[in-house]
């Protein structure tokens, strides 16, 4: 069943509506197996314990993929994932900025459940206090449950004392940086516009030395500052080692390269090799490392019996100009909550296991938990809420995505909500600037982003009953939100 598609509803269908998402919210955690859906059958069956590979870009926008229709960026690996696999269009990140979008990925929880996501800032810094709660279940240590070998290449975001990194979070290998690749500038700013004028005017110039960036194998710092320009391709080389070592056990790697967010850098063999310029370049470079894996995974026969997934943790950082990629017809980017923040181009690839499609359906990031858990044969946990839903019966078959509805957050707050078809707004910001404005709409501005995916057209105005239905999710959603204090606050 399709619901709140473009036309207006009647009440009946209304509260047949309220009625389908009260079952769907009681049961959405229910473990099930994929091959209990009824419509559920892969192309050549389902592993008991298939591998699992998260590839996870770092703004990188809706538009800035060949197969996602950017013109000048030639993403080949990534375009034949998306041909051979699934190529999803309405799928959708935790939260529109680094440390929430990430904690969601891995927790399958709302950033603001756990306090991973803040009013004052927007993500952990080099002086930030706190970390990932050592009370949440990561994928990671979910997986563990069942004997899977766990690895982490690139930025963590999640916090950077020893106690918050990866191998404190059921990760069994990690190599990477803690935080954001612009961090630990040692240099000085004289404005706001100067931070952004590095990367609209003066970003070829830059020097990986200006930023002094660490570099960890597990614990350890083993390099500071890291070497950007051989940052992707390093980050590359180790998945690939990792994926090697453990190809004789169920493993699970998490991937989570550090560009293309600013500053850009890239190693000579792709530097000038794009038309679109330094963006492309590092872009490119991410997929011949994508590629990589890819060739791996064939050649020792682990193709069959793993599921790559390609996304981004958030829009494009849309003020850092030339620096910053495309949300494509999108509207809007990084740091909010219009589609262009999180919205992201999304690739799920398993040859002779996930039959090729297009998918139109809606799916999040926070879905990956349940759904590599059901997979997994590993129970969810019940001792919390969850967020995400089990999206195996649509991967493997011709079933409709359980997710219905997003939520999305803008710190602690909610911001717009998203039920079938329509997405309400009750508050926007238009960038991710320092002073831009809240604006509050009530009535809340409504969209159709199925025929409007740029949000252009303001439907308030005629379907008020759909505007009061979402208001209906939001109280129900509401009853059951406990949010955590603010970690990301606590600095100096």
């Amino acid at each position: 069943m399709r619901i709140l598609k473009g036309k207006a509803m009647g009440a009946r269908n209304l509260m047949a509506l309220t009625m389908c998402l009260g079952l769907m919210a009681g049961c959405q955690n229910t473990e099930t197996s994929p091959g209990d859906s009824e419509g559920t059958a892969a192309a050549g069956g389902i592993p008991e314990k298939p591998n699992f590979i998260i590839v996870f870009a770092d703004d990188l926008g809706y538009g800035d993929l060949s197969s996602f229709g950017h013109p000048t960026i030639h993403t080949k690996n990534l375009d034949r994932m998306a041909a051979e696999g699934q190529k999803w269009t309405n799928f959708y990140v935790a939260a529109s900025v680094c440390t929430p979008s990430r904690a969601g990925l891995l927790t399958g929880r709302l950033p603001v459940r756990n306090g991973l996501t803040s009013n004052e800032i927007g993500v952990f810094f080099p002086d930030s206090h706190n970390g990932m709660p050592a009370s949440e279940i990561t994928l990671a240590e979910q997986l563990k449950k069942a004997g899977y070998a766990t690895g982490m290449v690139g930025k963590w975001h999640l916090g950077h004392k020893e106690e918050y990194l990866p191998p404190n979070h059921g990760f069994d290998d990690y190599f990477g940086i803690p935080y954001s690749n612009d961090m630990d500038f040692t240099g000085q700013f004289t404005s706001y516009q100067d931070y952004f004028g590095r990367y609209t005017e003066r970003y070829e110039s830059l020097k990986t030395e200006e930023y002094n960036v660490p570099l960890i194998r597990g614990t350890e710092e083993i390099e500071r500052p890291v070497n950007q320009n051989t940052i992707t391709k390093r980050y590359n080389d180790e998945a690939v080692k990792w994926i090697r070592e453990h190809k004789d056990e169920p493993f699970f790697m998490y991937l989570a390269h550090s560009l293309p967010h600013v500053p850009l850098f890239t190693s000579d063999e792709f530097r000038g090799t794009s038309a679109r310029g330094l963006y492309g370049d590092v872009v490119e470079e991410i997929d011949h490392g994508v590629g990589q894996i890819m060739e791996l995974l064939e050649a020792e026969g682990l193709a069959e019996n793993t599921i790559v997934v390609f996304t981004s943790d958030n829009g494009p950082w849309l003020p850092t100009g030339i620096s910053g990629g495309s949300a494509g017809l999108l509207r809007e980017g990084k740091g909010t909550t219009w589609e262009g923040g999180m919205r992201e181009p999304t690739i799920f690839w398993a040859p002779g296991m996930l039959p090729a499609k297009v998918v139109m359906d809606m799916g999040s990031t926070l879905d990956l938990f349940n759904t590599f858990s059901s997979l997994a044969g590993v129970p969810m946990p019940d001792d919390r809420e969850m967020d995400g839903v089990d999206l195996s019966p649509i991967l493997f078959g011709d079933a409709e995505s359980p997710r219905k509805e997003m939520f999305y957050y803008q710190g602690a707050d909610l911001y717009a909500v998203r039920l079938g078809a329509y997405k309400a707004h009750f508050y926007t910001k238009e960038a991710y600037v320092m002073g831009a404005e809240r604006v509050e709409h009530n009535p809340p501005l409504l969209y159709n982003v199925e025929e409007d995916p740029s949000e252009k057209y303001d439907l308030s105005g005629k379907h008020p009953e759909v505007i009061e239905e979402i208001r209906r999710v939001v109280e129900a959603h509401n009853a059951n939100m406990v949010k955590a204090p603010d970690l990301l606050k606590d600095r100096g």
